[in-house]
């Protein structure tokens, strides 16, 4: 449920597994079936998967405001998990061919060949059976069929469809990283209300800044690979003025939550989008004024945003205080 980094940025720190797989060259057998293993790891982008802990475990926490179910919790991720790790999987099947082009990729499994095609196909094709599963024996039918629309809408919808074709790839691919919070909600209470639609509203907007800087930095990677990220198509100027867009875009949805939540998270929310929006104005301010900026900067800094801000909605929820909204009913 992308389910993990968003669309455009996948891979963007490199694989911690491909790094330590590369430690062991050894000539032994336990040496090379360490190294087998570690490539089915590096397949499912394991720090990649770090967003689908930020949204779903706080989404929850809302969605049982004041309680803490700590085995449906661990159920929903594992599954999330798994439904992560098989849209990842696939992922890297879609696209060997210009990751073996793009340097900050060329060490991923498939574009060294180190694990077969056919065999990350079907690992990911049962990670994706096993999510499903598992969800709907633990949680519910509808949290089970949201992580098989998520994972197909990522392969199918971006990999396959959006990316090489548009600019727009991250922003409309978006959607597929925004399903842990539809999915934590839904495990919860066998539906989706209307919070669950904001926290996947913050992800969606948060999404175009977040790759965009990331872009801005690799865009000479992307235009190898024949992939038109907006960096690569568009000026600097053009590319920063929308990165500032969607910041205010996003910290506006962070505030329509605050009805659902109580003062903690609206101070937390508050000062995290005063400063998430300095930091992109200050990108655009450096661009138009013609200076040498470092785009990697806000890429790294909004993963810290996003993480405040739904550690702040963790507390809020589990401390259960009287909620903003109460006091105008």
């Amino acid at each position: 449920m992308r389910i993990g980094r968003q669309p455009g940025g996948d891979g963007a720190h490199g694989s911690s597994a491909t790094a330590l797989a590369d430690r062991f060259t050894g000539p032994g057998l336990p040496s090379r079936l360490l190294r087998r293993v570690l490539a089915y790891v590096a397949l499912t982008k394991p720090r990649v998967i770090e967003l689908l802990l930020v949204a779903t475990i706080p989404t929850m926490l809302l969605a049982d405001r004041g309680t803490v179910d700590i085995r449906l919790i661990l159920a929903t991720l594992f599954g999330g998990w798994m439904g992560a790790a098989s849209a990842n999987t696939l992922n890297c099947v879609a696209d060997a061919d210009i990751d073996k082009v793009m340097k900050r990729t060329a060490k991923r499994p498939l574009a060294r060949e180190a694990v077969p095609t056919s065999n990350a196909f079907v690992f990911g094709v049962a990670l994706g059976v096993g999510s499903f599963a598992w969800l709907w024996w633990q949680a519910n039918l509808l949290s089970g069929l949201l992580v098989v629309a998520t994972i197909l809408f990522y392969v199918f919808v971006y990999t396959l469809g959006l990316k090489r074709r548009t600019s727009q790839n991250v922003v409309w691919g978006g959607a597929a990283g925004c399903m842990p919070a539809l999915v934590g909600w839904s495990a919860v209470t066998g539906g989706i209300g209307w919070p669950a639609i904001a926290l996947f509203g913050v992800i969606f907007f948060w999404t175009p800044p977040h790759t965009w800087a990331l872009a801005m930095r690799y865009k000479e990677d992307y235009r190898a690979a024949g992939v038109p990220m907006l960096p690569v198509v568009a000026t600097e100027q053009t590319v920063t003025r929308q990165i500032v867009i969607y910041t205010w875009l996003t910290v506006l949805t962070t505030l329509a939550l605050v009805p659902a939540t109580g003062v903690i998270y609206a101070a937390v929310a508050l000062v995290a989008g005063a400063w998430f929006l300095l930091m992109a104005h200050q990108l655009y301010a450096g661009v138009r004024r013609g200076e040498s900026v470092k785009p990697l900067r806000l890429f790294l800094q909004s993963n810290n945003y996003l993480a405040v801000v739904f550690c702040g909605l963790a507390v809020d929820s589990v401390l259960g205080w009287d909620t903003i909204g109460s006091f105008f009913n």
